[in-house]
Parts: C-alpha cells; structure tokens; sequence
C-alpha cells in the first residue's frame, strides 16, 4: 500500500500550477512504484516564507503508507523544485512521514 500525499508550500510564484501538481504527481508516483491515480498533490504557491534571507525557499512533505525510500528520491524531487520553480536546493526542506495502514482512510475506510 502506499497512497501518497504531497504538500509542497512555497515563496515562489508557480505559473501553471495544474501542470505542476501532474507532474510532481508523476514524479512521486514513479519514485514510490506506485499508481498516480492513488497520489494526491497540493499547493501553496507564493506564501510568506522565510528560510536564512527573502529568497525563494520550499518546503514539502510526503506522506505515504510506506514505499519510501527518503535517500533515494531526495535528490530527484529537490532537482524537480529546482528545474520547474527555481529553487536553489539548499533552500528545500523535504518532511518523510511514513503513515501506518490503520491511521490512513480512503473511499469509506482505512487501509489497516
């Protein structure tokens, strides 16, 4: 089971945001070898942040009942921020929650 949620909050202004949440849906989809129809994506663009200075920073979370591997898919979703909003990676917080079957819901019950 997996089931993964991203949140991604951000200073930078994302223009076209449909295609971002598909595409970073995408993207954890195949980093976790999961289905995108069970990865739910949500955005928060262009909010006050501050992270050492005023320049563009980033913080997202993925949660999922299990299938992550933070070590590996770091890299491939910090490069993703980077390429498509521009933020430099050492401006990126990433949050891993691993969430267990029975405290996670869907379509009327949890998974455990």
């Amino acid at each position: 089971l997996n089931m993964p949620y991203i949140n991604v909050s951000t200073s930078a202004k994302v223009e076209d945001k449909k295609k971002f949440l598909e595409e970073i849906s995408i993207l954890v989809s195949s980093l976790t070898n999961k289905s995108k129809r069970f990865v739910m994506a949500k955005l928060d663009d262009n909010s006050e942040m501050y992270f050492e200075d005023e320049s563009p920073c980033c913080f997202l979370e993925i949660r999922s009942i299990g299938s992550l591997n933070p070590s590996v898919i770091v890299m491939p979703i910090s490069n993703f921020l980077y390429e498509k909003i521009g933020i430099p990676i050492d401006k990126i917080y990433i949050s891993f929650v691993d969430v267990s079957a029975s405290m996670w819901a869907w379509n009327g019950r949890t998974f455990g």
